[in-house]
């Protein structure tokens, strides 16, 4: 079964923290968004390994809802 994990909130993704392969825990932080000048962290809801990265660094104008990372 596989998890999507989305963005919450629209804004530039600032640093991806996994990779296609890594295993995650529930909460470790997968991603933090910059949402006018704050962080948003966006945590993993479930145990599983990475097997899709669909955002990267510094990218900009994410809307809400975005398929960020998928988890297996």
């Amino acid at each position: 079964m596989t998890t999507e994990v989305k963005t919450t909130v629209p804004g530039n993704i600032w640093k991806v923290l996994v990779k296609e392969g890594d295993s995650v825990k529930k909460d470790d932080a997968l991603f933090i968004m910059e949402v006018m000048k704050t962080e948003v962290h966006h945590n993993s809801p479930v145990d599983g390994k990475v097997i899709q990265v669909n955002i990267h660094n510094d990218q900009e104008a994410v809307e809400p809802g975005t398929v960020a990372i998928i988890i297996e």
